[in-house]
């Protein structure tokens, strides 16, 4: 209390031993803190959070997600609904949104990645845009491989980033692009495959079979 802590219903969450509160911190019902977090100063807990040995820093605030092993960066919002896995960093004023889970990746200073998409073994510079629905397809069924980012590029929305790849800074790429090879600093790329209309068929296809 000295730290001027505030739990909003202390029957509710459960910090285990070693963990490490700092000061002006706010924690909402139903959170778990296990052991090895450290939690600094002004972080806000919303409620339904699962945090276990990760390093939430100065003015975080997290919301209904789990966080494993792992770092979040000051002034960053994670979730709700977001997955951060073990070896990851989170860097400050990243935003991690709806149901965006991160594995092993490194994600720097005011990215965003805001919704519906996986980064998976990725190097993510700063101030990147993510579009929905993005994955970075890390796994070819034998290995793992990694995917560079570099800063200030844009990813459009369903893009497949197929690892191992490359992408300069200050790139563009279009929604819908699948992305294979590296990009160099400053392209425009897409990736689409051209859209075939086919007039008045939508009955034919959807009619019921005789």
């Amino acid at each position: 209390m000295k730290k001027n802590i505030t739990i909003i219903d202390e029957k509710n969450v459960y910090i285990e031993d070693g963990v490490v509160l700092g000061e002006n911190v706010v924690i909402y019902p139903n959170n778990y803190l296990a052991e090895g977090t450290i939690i600094e100063d002004d972080v806000v807990l919303l409620p339904n959070n699962f945090i276990k040995n990760s390093h939430i820093k100065k003015g975080a605030s997290v919301a209904y997600s789990v966080i494993e092993d792992s770092v979040v960066g000051q002034k960053a919002t994670i979730g709700p609904f977001a997955r951060i896995r073990p070896q990851s960093e989170i860097g400050d004023e990243v935003r991690i949104g709806n149901f965006v889970e991160i594995k092993k990746s490194t994600i720097g200073a005011k990215t965003k990645v805001s919704h519906l998409s996986y980064v998976g073994d990725a190097e993510i510079g700063k101030g990147v845009n993510v579009g929905c629905g993005v994955v970075f397809v890390n796994y070819n069924g034998r290995i793992k491989s990694k995917t560079f980012v570099g800063d200030d590029s844009f990813i459009g929305s369903s893009v497949n980033l197929i690892a191992p790849v490359k992408v300069g800074n200050k790139a563009f790429i279009c929604a819908g692009t699948n992305v294979v090879k590296d990009i160099a600093s400053g392209d425009f790329v897409i990736g689409r495959s051209r859209m075939s209309v086919k007039e008045g068929k939508a009955k034919d296809y959807l009619k019921e079979e005789n």
